[in-house]
């Protein structure tokens, strides 16, 4: 990445931050803004229930406790989830070839390092609507995954 491209995915990665600040999951706190190839903010997401509704909320059960054929074992909507369902409602038009940011926040709502691809669901759904680029910010600075690459990695991934 040039400076001018690690500075302005720095400003998105703070515009995610702020995403997620207000999410509602008790597990994680995570963001997501989309951005056209314009420069252009057209979704943002954050994680929570669906609707906000707190009779969906399921943060305190044991993942280990549901059947091996529910796959996504959290409550939430994905952050990356909300963002992609934003940009198809307000933007359509510019979410093919635009680039998806995420980021977690910490107990103290600052910004932590993303770990590797893992979530198929979120990359399966970039996918299917032409986002071009994943992008996170790892220890040893952003890095940016095509969305193919992104994927494949998501479904190799092992801790």
């Amino acid at each position: 990445m040039s400076t001018k491209e690690q500075i302005e995915a720095e400003e998105y990665m703070l515009e995610a931050a702020e995403a997620a600040s207000q999410a509602s999951c008790q597990r994680h706190k995570c963001g997501s803004v989309i951005v056209g190839s314009d420069g252009t903010i057209i979704g943002r997401g954050f994680n929570s229930p669906p609707a906000n509704r707190e009779d969906q909320r399921r943060c305190g059960n044991e993942k280990e406790l549901y059947n091996k054929r529910v796959t996504d074992k959290t409550c939430c909507v994905h952050a990356e989830q909300r963002a992609i369902i934003e940009a198809l409602k307000t933007n359509p038009t510019k979410i093919v070839g635009s680039r998806l940011y995420f980021i977690r926040l910490d107990e103290r709502n600052l910004p932590t390092r993303a770990g590797k691809p893992y979530c198929t669901i979120c990359s399966k759904m970039a996918l299917d609507v032409g986002i071009k680029e994943f992008v996170l910010w790892h220890e040893e600075g952003i890095g940016s995954y095509n969305t193919d690459e992104y994927n494949k990695l998501s479904f190799e991934y092992s801790d």
